[in-house]
């Protein structure tokens, strides 16, 4: 599943061809994808102007003149693709589900072979209180994620602290691995429960969170399957990774002779080091 460094590689990569830019021809292709797609998608977005490109958690969202908003999410395997103004557009692939054609004559397509993707509608003055939305907690990388938030979110939780930061309503667009990158760099136990955590380990992880998705941001987002930039480029943060997908491998801190584990939490799989980690 993307997450929120793959979402903002993918954001930033379409808002110098849609920000501002009038759409001229939207056609969706399949009914539905994780849910249907609006019977009036055609209508409501040929000929509208795109204002504004902004995200959300994972959700990025297209903001149009008159005030409609649409919503999607890349889901597992979504990846989307520009055809600039000028080069041969390629015919529609086979889970090609949503194109955009704007005035400047670019051609933005949406593909999902697994279709758990999603695209709705909602608008300017209620995208607060959309039910994708509204229970959506800060963003990493602004002022109202800080460590009073992380505590007072902490305090009572007896979960796992790799658990808890997976929770979009404590913190909005943290995933699996850079949950487990941080937790790496700040050496705190995957297993710990949440509300173990002392004032200094809280204080330590925020700014190592923010540090972790703006390298990965910088970089392109992870290379995984089935993600890709809008380019069409793979990122390469993975080249990066510390502790993530290194199960056997040595640790890579300074004076530790131990190995990286891998355990299963909430289905998911964890990485860290037994050692360094407390």
């Amino acid at each position: 599943m993307p997450e929120l460094p793959e979402v903002e590689t993918v954001r930033r990569g379409l808002a110098p061809i849609l920000e501002n830019t009038r759409i001229a021809k939207a056609c969706a292709h399949a009914p539905k994808l994780r849910v249907d797609i609006p019977k009036d998608f055609n209508q409501r977005l040929s000929g509208a102007l795109v204002t504004r490109l902004t995200r959300r958690s994972k959700y990025i969202l297209m903001e149009c003149e008159d005030g409609l908003v649409a919503i999607l999410h890349l889901g597992m395997s979504g990846r989307i693709t520009i055809h600039t103004a000028g080069s041969e557009h390629p015919a529609r692939a086979k889970h090609d589900h949503i194109t955009l054609l704007t005035e400047n004559g670019d051609l933005v397509v949406f593909n999902d072979a697994r279709r758990f993707g999603l695209l709705v509608f909602s608008s300017v003055s209620e995208i607060d209180q959309h039910a994708l939305i509204k229970d959506i907690g800060p963003e990493p990388l602004g002022n109202g994620f800080n460590s009073a938030h992380l505590a007072a979110g902490l305090a009572k939780r007896k979960s796992p602290i790799k658990t808890s930061l997976l929770d979009q309503k404590l913190v909005a667009g943290l995933g699996n691995i850079y949950v487990c990158e941080a937790l790496w760099r700040v050496g705190i136990a995957p297993t710990r429960l949440a509300n173990t955590l002392s004032a200094e380990e809280i204080e330590a992880l925020v700014p190592i969170i923010r540090t972790i998705l703006e390298e990965a941001i910088a970089a392109g987002g992870s290379t995984l399957k089935d993600y890709a930039q809008v380019s069409g480029e793979l990122g390469y943060f993975q080249h990066s990774f510390k502790a993530y997908g290194r199960e056997g491998e040595p640790c890579i801190a300074k004076g530790c002779q131990a190995t990286i584990e891998r355990i299963v939490q909430s289905n998911r799989s964890t990485f860290y080091c037994p050692n360094c980690q407390k």
